[in-house]
C-alpha cells in the first residue's frame, strides 16, 4: 500500500506540533532541532531547511501557540461574545499545558533580541484579540488576563487541571480568592482538597 505523501503546509504543521511538545519539556535553551525531529518522525537536516534553525523554529511555534489560542477565543466568541465564553474555552485549553508552556518559556526568553519582539507582539494580540470580540474594557481584560496568567502558571505546574496533583491548603485559598472577581465561567475552576485533584470544569 503506498504511503500518502503529506503536503508542505501538512508537514509544516507537523513539525510545529513538534516543536510545542519538544519546547514545552526542555525550554528553549534544552531543546535541539534533533529533538523536534526525532519526535516529528523526520531528518534534522529537514527541520533546518524548513525553519532555519532553532531559533526560527521556537519563533514559529510561539505564533503557532498564539494562533491556536486566538482561534479558540474567536470560535468562543461566535457563539457568545463575552469573556465568559472566552474562559470557558480557556478553561479547556489548560489540558493542553505544552501550548501554554511554550508561551510561557517564550515570555521567559523575552531579552532575547530576537525572540522578545515576537513574544511581546503575541501577548498583545491576543489582548487585542480579546478586546475586539468582546467588547470588553481595558480593566475588565486586564483582569481576565491577569487571571489567566496565574492560572497557566499552575498548570505548568500541575496545580490545576486535568491531571493536578492533590492540592495542598494554599492551593484551595488561592483559587477561592482568585475565581470570585473573574467574569463569568472561570468561577467554574475547582480546586479539590489533598488527596484528590483539582479540575477545571467548563462553565454551564
Amino acid at each position: 500500500m503506498a504511503r500518502t505523501r503529506l503536503t508542505a503546509t501538512e508537514r509544516s504543521e507537523q513539525l510545529l506540533a513538534a516543536a510545542v511538545k519538544a519546547f514545552a519539556e526542555k525550554g528553549y535553551a534544552g531543546t535541539t532541532t534533533d529533538d523536534v525531529a526525532r519526535i516529528a518522525g523526520v531528518s534534522q537536516p529537514y527541520v533546518v531547511r524548513l525553519f532555519g534553525g532553532k531559533q526560527r523554529l521556537f519563533i514559529a511555534a510561539v505564533e503557532h501557540v498564539t494562533a491556536q489560542i486566538e482561534q479558540r477565543f474567536r470560535e468562543a466568541a461566535a457563539v457568545r461574545p463575552n469573556l465568559g465564553s472566552l474562559a470557558d474555552a480557556y478553561n479547556k485549553m489548560l489540558a493542553e499545558r505544552d501550548m501554554l508552556v511554550v508561551l510561557l518559556h517564550g515570555f521567559a526568553v523575552g531579552p532575547d533580541s530576537e525572540i522578545g519582539p515576537v513574544a511581546r507582539r503575541c501577548f498583545g494580540r491576543i489582548y487585542h484579540v480579546v478586546r475586539e470580540i468582546t467588547g470588553a474594557s481595558a480593566e475588565e481584560v486586564c483582569q481576565f488576563m491577569a487571571s489567566g496568567m496565574l492560572l497557566t502558571v499552575l498548570a505548568t505546574m500541575r496545580v490545576v487541571g486535568p491531571d493536578a496533583v492533590p492540592a495542598e491548603p494554599w492551593v484551595v485559598e488561592l483559587l477561592s480568592g482568585l475565581t470570585k472577581p473573574l467574569p463569568a465561567s472561570l468561577e467554574d475552576l475547582t480546586c479539590a482538597p489533598s488527596g484528590t485533584s483539582p479540575t477545571a470544569e467548563p462553565h454551564r
